[in-house]
């Protein structure tokens, strides 16, 4: 039910949207500030990987810390499965590492 209201949603919006666009509308926004320079910049594809490399042991901490929190609580086998996750982390690291992910070009 829930995979179906969303595209219906998205196309009643836009069906019945009263649609009057112009210059004005179609400008970028910035802080109410004029715009300066194009809307689109092109970013270096260097920038990318680092920001995925970050979101991902980002995410790990959020799933180390509430481990960390409980982990007296717990037994032996939540220890083997956390460090099991570090280690595929760990491996994916090495694999960017070693692609040359991690240098500047």
């Amino acid at each position: 039910m829930g995979a179906l209201f969303v595209p219906v949603a998205v196309l009643a919006s836009n069906l019945l949207a009263p649609s009057k666009p112009s210059a004005k509308k179609a400008a970028s926004y910035e802080c109410g500030v004029e715009p300066v320079g194009p809307p689109w910049v092109q970013f270096r594809i260097g920038y990318y990987v680092y920001a995925l490399l970050f979101v991902v042991f980002d995410i790990e901490t959020v799933f180390l810390y509430p481990w960390a929190v409980a982990f007296n609580a717990m037994g032996v086998f939540v220890l083997v499965e956390m460090l099991l996750f570090i280690a595929i982390l760990a491996l994916g690291l090495a694999y960017a590492w070693k692609e040359g992910a991690l240098t500047w070009r």
